[in-house]
């Protein structure tokens, strides 16, 4: 019964071709009628492992949730490869937060649109490792939205470096070799994200990250990313001068949207699907939605971010995603 009435409810789950996916709130909680887009698409990280399990968790604290790929038009399988397809994008406009992990998209215009009114909208952020460097549109075709690519001059760095703060700069920790652990700020100790998160609980197999100090105005460091010896959370603090300064690995900022709006913005430049592995990484992230989403006065004293079904993420690489997947695989 309880089945059949959630499909009554979401008749889009019945739609077993649709190009994304449906997650539709598991328990009642205070994400309830609030709507959450998740945009995955990066070649490197995993997004489209990482994604769908957080829909999941958000799911159980009575979020809503759509959760976009980017798809392969041949066989409407998840291929990350595939830069310039991202179905479904028109799921913003009922968005009340939209998460974003993509790297160097080339959207075309009917689906950069409902983005690029979403964030002029001023409405909430999220942005996870790659979307520092979400975009990056081919200057020789027509766009309409070349601001938003990071290596234009329209926005210097462009949706990173303009909407969330920074843009890629470079690896700060030894690619895949070195690991991050997640060390407070004075500011972060009492900031509502960060409830229920201690010094080391934060942790990700991905590397740290170069930031340019100070962030871009309005920006307020979080967090700070130790680069440890190896890729093990128990792994040593790395000495020299690589932790000194530590660079930020999240922070908070306000975006002045075309709207006049301010809009609030999350970026940890953590979320590879490893890096979800860990409950500080997991808390992190479901407590900045709600933060962003205007709930911070209700974010538990320790937040539920119990992994749902299986969750056994594939090592970051390129070229390293699941083939033949479809999003209703993911169910």
């Amino acid at each position: 019964m309880r089945w059949a009435y959630i499909l009554v409810l979401f008749p889009t789950l019945l739609h077993a071709d649709d190009p994304w996916l449906t997650i539709p709130p598991t328990m009642s909680g205070p994400g309830s009628g609030k709507h959450v887009v998740l945009i995955s698409g990066d070649e490197e990280y995993r997004s489209e492992e990482a994604l769908p399990q957080l829909a999941k968790i958000l799911a159980k604290h009575g979020f809503r949730c759509t959760v976009l790929f980017a798809i392969d038009p041949k066989d409407g399988t998840i291929n990350p490869n595939i830069r310039d397809n991202i179905p479904g994008t028109e799921a913003l406009a009922s968005a009340d937060l939209m998460i974003i992990s993509t790297r160097y998209r080339d959207l075309p215009d009917e689906q950069m649109k409902p983005i690029a009114d979403y964030v002029n909208a001023g409405k909430p952020v999220i942005g996870l490792r790659t979307a520092t460097h979400a975009f990056n549109m081919d200057a020789k075709k027509k766009r309409s939205y070349l601001q938003f690519s990071s290596t234009g001059n329209m926005w210097k760095g462009g949706f990173g470096r303009e909407v969330l703060g920074e843009t890629w700069v470079n690896h700060h920790g030894h690619h895949g070799k070195q690991g991050t652990r997640g060390i407070l700020t004075e500011e972060g100790k009492s900031h509502p994200i960060l409830k229920g998160i201690a010094d080391g609980d934060i942790f990700g197999p991905t590397d740290v990250y170069t930031v340019n100090l100070p962030l871009k105005q309005g920006s307020t460091a979080l967090v700070l990313g130790e680069v440890t010896e190896t890729l093990e959370s128990n792994s040593k603090r790395l000495e020299g001068k690589k932790n000194d300064p530590m660079m930020p690995v999240a922070w908070t900022r306000l975006y002045k949207s075309e709207s006049g709006k301010e809009a609030r913005v999350f970026t940890t430049t953590l979320g590879a699907s490893q890096d979800f592995q860990y409950e500080g990484t997991r808390r992190l992230v479901i407590n900045a939605c709600y933060w962003a989403v205007g709930l911070e006065d209700q974010i538990p004293a320790r937040s539920d971010v119990t992994l749902v079904g299986e969750f056994k993420p594939t090592p970051f690489k390129f070229n390293g995603h699941k083939p033949g997947v479809k999003p209703q695989d993911l169910k």
